[in-house]
């Protein structure tokens, strides 16, 4: 092999090092910006948040169709896993999964862990009971004794069991299940989201349910409205969403969709008054 060769073998092994150590150097961050496909968490049962159509079977609700409007501005493909809560905020820590959308609030204990995009949705919660007798709960000392039900892990549930509640937990299922189960007696209350409760409550107009109007409340775990939830490495993601839920936000998009899923802007705070602040305690965060 003449010298002219072994050189220029030797200038193409250089570059292809080369290649390879920039392709490697990328960080976690860059790579799930550059990424075509994103493949989002979410439960698929949560109406009208995330759930599937029940003529067409399609996944469709307000997070799901924010998250598609989202891709569509920075030209990327989605596709969606379903899993319970633990089961999205686990995919999203160990990367299995982009994003996690399910009406996730902004709350301080998620920053710690996550990063979260800027807020997609603004609510208060509220308690859903048996309309004949309010579950026997006309004050939140009522709650003591009370069957609970929600998802465990949930901050919901995390607040029930401070207040003294027994936690009835349910894994990933649809909202009649809930409902069924206060109407039955099985379990007493559900604590939740008012939109989502309210929607729930007209998808089943003759359930005897209500929800009390003089036990609304909020949380420190509810920080500052819903978000899409982030691997807590990927910041150039999150710049990237963040921009383009800013523009959604400025054309309308956002109150669009945000009017076609729950009748009413989420993207705005809503005033409500007298509002019940509870602190969660450590002594029961991930139980």
């Amino acid at each position: 092999m003449n010298s002219k060769l072994k050189k220029l073998i030797g200038l193409s092994l250089v570059a292809l090092v080369g290649v390879g150590l920039t392709a490697c150097g990328k960080s976690q961050d860059q790579k799930a910006a550059d990424q075509k496909t994103w493949t989002v968490a979410t439960s698929g049962t949560l109406y009208p948040t995330s759930y599937h159509d029940p003529k067409t079977k399609k996944l469709t609700g307000y997070d799901i169709e924010v998250i598609r409007a989202v891709a569509k501005g920075l030209h990327k493909k989605v596709v969606f896993k379903e899993y319970n809560v633990d089961g999205q905020l686990t995919a999203v820590k160990t990367g299995k999964v982009q994003m996690a959308v399910n009406d996730f609030a902004i709350s301080p204990e998620r920053k710690n862990q996550f990063l979260m995009s800027s807020p997609i949705k603004h609510s208060f919660n509220s308690l859903l009971v048996r309309k004949d007798d309010q579950s026997g709960i006309h004050s939140w000392a009522d709650i003591k004794g009370k069957k609970a039900a929600g998802e465990a892990g949930t901050n919901y549930q995390r607040l029930a069991q401070q207040l003294g509640a027994k936690l009835v937990n349910y894994d990933n299922v649809s909202n009649d299940v809930y409902l069924k189960g206060v109407q039955s007696g099985k379990t007493d209350l559900i604590m939740n989201d008012y939109y989502l409760q309210k929607l729930a409550l007209a998808a089943y107009p003759n359930s005897g349910l209500e929800i009390d109007p003089d036990m609304y409340f909020v949380t420190n775990e509810d920080g500052k409205g819903e978000g899409i939830v982030i691997n807590k490495k990927d910041k150039a993601l999150q710049k990237e969403v963040n921009e383009e839920l800013a523009k959604l936000k400025k054309d309308g998009t956002l109150t669009k969709l945000a009017k076609k899923f729950y009748g009413t802007d989420v993207t705005k705070k809503p005033n409500v008054k007298n509002l019940k602040y509870f602190k969660i305690s450590s002594k029961y965060k991930g139980e």
